[in-house]
């Protein structure tokens, strides 16, 4: 009888055992590999819309990636998309009822008081993003031509001065700030440089002047695809500076003025 009892409890220790390899089996869970990360889902220019208000955004006049890789897609569309759509937005709200209102952004940007912060910000960085999407192109950049880059082979010597100056001008700044190519009231060109959202028009300006060319300086404009290196930026600005577009604002500058 013990004996009929022992074989009787290894049989079912051993069914015991075979349910639970069974059961450790059948539960196991599949957990899938890494995958490449999703790639990054970049929209359309023309997507983007301000809500109603005097002012919309400036139509971007090329794709996001166009400018690459002077300016990432990411970097355009984040910049483009988000930060000057915000300050667009923001300006529509600041100018809502005032006396402003139905001024042209020169206009407002020669005429508002520098202690109205929310006003100069947001005015500046709608005016400012605005001239630098003009800044740059698409297959573009080298030397200017036309009646720009005889001037200003005279205002600076040669087009190689030029770059160099602007290039010191851009290293030399700390913080978020724009550098600019401006015609003066007496028609000379030259190199300045704004911090924040402040620029040449603004009664504040350190030099006056109507602006030409813009080159953003703001991390955001930039770090996506650089990171600390800002003087890579610095220098690949040079490869999509749009110079038909300079020379037409040197044109329209000097028609205002005289």
């Amino acid at each position: 009888m013990k004996k009929y009892i022992y074989l009787i409890s290894n049989l079912l220790t051993v069914l015991l055992l075979l349910s639970c390899n069974n059961k450790k089996y059948t539960e196991v869970v599949e957990v899938p590999l890494p995958t490449a990360q999703d790639k990054v889902t970049i929209g359309y220019p023309d997507d983007v819309k301000a809500n109603e208000g005097a002012f919309q955004v400036e139509k971007l006049p090329y794709a996001y990636d166009a400018l690459a890789p002077t300016v990432s897609p990411l970097t355009l569309e984040t910049h483009y998309s988000k930060h000057y759509l915000t300050y667009t937005n923001n300006l529509n709200k600041a100018l809502e009822g005032t006396a402003l209102e139905n001024e042209s952004i020169e206009n407002i940007l020669a005429k508002l008081d520098p202690n109205d912060t929310e006003l100069r910000n947001n005015a500046g960085g709608y005016y400012n993003h605005s001239l630098y999407w003009k800044s740059m192109a698409p297959n573009t950049g080298g030397k200017p031509t036309d009646t720009i880059a005889s001037t200003i082979n005279r205002d600076f010597g040669s087009y190689e001065n030029f770059v160099s100056a602007f290039k010191h001008e851009a290293t030399n700044q700390f913080g978020s700030a724009w550098v600019w190519l401006i015609v003066d009231k007496y028609g000379k060109l030259k190199i300045t440089s704004t911090q924040n959202q402040d620029n040449p028009l603004m009664r504040n300006a350190v030099v006056p002047g109507t602006p030409l060319l813009a080159l953003d300086l703001w991390e955001h404009a930039y770090y996506l695809g650089y990171q600390y290196r800002r003087r890579n930026y610095i220098d690949s600005f040079f490869n999509v500076i749009n110079w038909k577009k300079v020379n037409e604002n040197y044109q329209a500058a000097l028609r205002r003025k005289y």
